[in-house]
């Protein structure tokens, strides 16, 4: 149940709080008041999308806070599902900042806008003047029975699961087509996986081979180098070996003298082993620079490599590996698909059948409640200025699963005596529609587990005694839920247990909506208004007397 509903810099809504209670409330006001605004603010806080213009003052961020009291403990799962606290008080606020930012909380936990919104739809139902023409939709029908019904949660298990076997038949259908159309493919790929084998190809071959190559075609540079810089240390005239040898003399020679220089010494001695090393390193290198490939062994397998780079358009030598093992899959895939596809199959067979089991489950709860929601409706109809009005739920099969099971759900309606119920969309007429909806909603909300249901002016196109007994039937249905209707009638109004008055004012020069809850004094006065067309007279106050008493 929504207890608080708290409202800051939002369209024409500077700032307000209202507290609300259980049972049948109407809010009234006039045209343009804000009542809309109001609604829109309910359904910008239970997720819906933000208008980015809302703001009253475009230098602060607006806020809209709702309050719920949560009694119904299938919500616990909601909530552990999504890592969020569960109180039985639970606060959700959502904000937009001015640059058009918006973030959403529950229970102080920042949550995504379709976690808000799930939410949401199972705590208030809001239906709006337009929603009347839903109820022609053969799937509003249809979730309309399944609330009767109470189908939510089998119904939910349904379609979780008929997600799962559209994505498995559209798998099943795309193999089925490899299967059939790729013949030509697949022989090519086995081509293209030849000539990928034959080549041979092993990691890092392609770098290697171009270091080898060029060390061969700079071959007589290299041994150049290698031998002048190996005569330069031990096979020249005055070679470094030499003039390290007559250090070494000299350093032996003084060290009597000056006997710090025995480290020298070491350090020479030192240097003339790492300089033969060194030596001896060059020789190695020049002897082992011719390779036993030749040049042209070596560049005929690189230009090999290349071409089949250019081939594939890959310029990486890792990306013709990995298209290699790619090619191998998609062969070995084919060389089995006919499993492949065969346990595909049996996968959506298997799913096919668990489906078939909830759709006739489904078809068998909405077939027991149907004859008790028709009952129900007709009863509650005739009560609206529809003496004969008949309601009858027409139910075939579809012939094959859909998104909702196995049933197509008609809505068929007649206001008159002798004439055969017809398909709603023909039969009803605007204020037919509205009237039908009531009676439909009414009913559905003795199972409808979603505690609070808000009309926006549901009873447009009726008057009178039809009103009243709107009004009357609204009460009724607050005594099983929190009902919040929006209205202009004052039959209705006055059936309420609670009136919240909408209104303008002026401040600053800028119009603000505010909203407040009425004394008895005070609806007396508002529904003689709505009597009287706004002038207040001893009749019409004597009559919204008699229409509060009444209640």
């Amino acid at each position: 149940m929504l207890q608080r509903l708290s409202i800051s810099n939002y369209a024409l809504i500077a700032s307000l709080s209202v507290d609300l209670d259980n049972g049948f409330s109407a809010i009234t006001g006039e045209t343009g008041a804000g009542k809309s605004i109001l609604l829109g603010a309910l359904g910008f806080v239970l997720g819906n999308r933000a208008d980015t213009n809302i703001l009253f003052d475009e230098t602060k961020k607006c806020v809209v806070e709702a309050v719920f009291a949560l009694n119904n403990e299938a919500l616990r799962h909601f909530f552990e599902e999504n890592d969020i606290d569960f109180e039985e008080e639970c606060i959700i606020r959502r904000e937009l900042n001015p640059q058009k930012k918006s973030r959403a909380f529950i229970n102080d936990t920042p949550v995504s806008l379709q976690i808000l919104k799930e939410l949401g739809s199972q705590l208030v139902d809001i239906h709006s003047q337009h929603d009347s023409l839903l109820l022609c939709n053969p799937n509003f029908q249809l979730s309309l029975l399944d609330d009767a019904a109470n189908n939510q949660s089998l119904l939910l298990e349904y379609q979780k699961s008929y997600k799962s076997y559209s994505v498995k038949k559209t798998e099943l259908k795309e193999l089925r087509q490899k299967a059939l159309n790729n013949i030509d493919e697949n022989d090519y790929l086995k081509f293209q996986l030849d000539e990928l084998l034959k080549a041979n190809l092993q990691d890092n071959e392609y770098e290697e081979l171009g270091q080898k190559i060029e060390v061969l075609e700079n071959q007589e540079e290299i041994n150049r180098l290698l031998l002048e810089s190996a005569t330069l240390i031990e096979d020249n005239e005055m070679s470094l070996l030499d003039g390290i040898n007559t250090l070494i003399n000299n350093a032996e020679k003084l060290r009597r003298f000056l006997p710090e220089l025995d480290s020298m010494s070491e350090r020479l001695h030192s240097i003339k082993i790492e300089l033969k090393d060194i030596c001896s390193d060059l020789n190695a290198l020049q002897n082992d620079s011719s390779d036993v490939f030749s040049l042209e062994t070596l560049q005929e397998r690189f230009d090999m490599i290349q071409r089949l780079m250019m081939k594939h358009h890959i310029n990486d030598y890792s990306q013709l590996l990995y298209l290699r093992e790619e090619i191998k899959r998609k062969v070995d895939e084919f060389a089995n698909i006919d499993d492949i596809v065969a346990d595909k199959e049996k996968e959506v067979k298997f799913i096919e059948n668990e489906l078939f089991a909830k759709a006739t489950e489904l078809n068998k709860r909405r077939l027991k409640s149907k004859i008790d929601f028709e009952n129900d409706v007709t009863s509650v109809i005739r009560q609206l200025a529809m003496p004969y009005g008949v309601f009858e739920i027409k139910m075939e099969n579809a012939k094959e699963l859909t998104p909702n099971g196995i049933d197509v759900v008609t809505f068929m309606f007649s206001a008159n005596k002798g004439y055969a119920p017809e398909n709603m969309a023909r039969a009803a007429s605007g204020g037919e529609l509205s009237r039908l909806m009531l009676a439909i909603k009414s009913v559905a909300a003795k199972n409808n587990y979603i505690p609070t249901l808000i009309f926006d002016e549901i009873d447009t196109g009726v008057s009178g005694e039809v009103a009243s007994k709107l009004g009357d039937i609204m009460n009724e249905m607050g005594e099983t839920l929190q009902l919040l209707s929006i209205t202009h009638l004052p039959q209705i109004a006055s059936k309420a247990k609670h009136h919240f008055f909408v209104y303008k004012t002026v401040i600053d020069e800028k119009t603000r909506s505010n909203i407040k809850t009425l004394t008895r004094e005070e609806r007396v006065v508002e529904i003689a208004k709505m009597l009287s067309n706004s002038e207040i007279t001893a009749e019409a106050k004597k009559a919204a007397e008699v229409l509060l008493e009444n209640q």
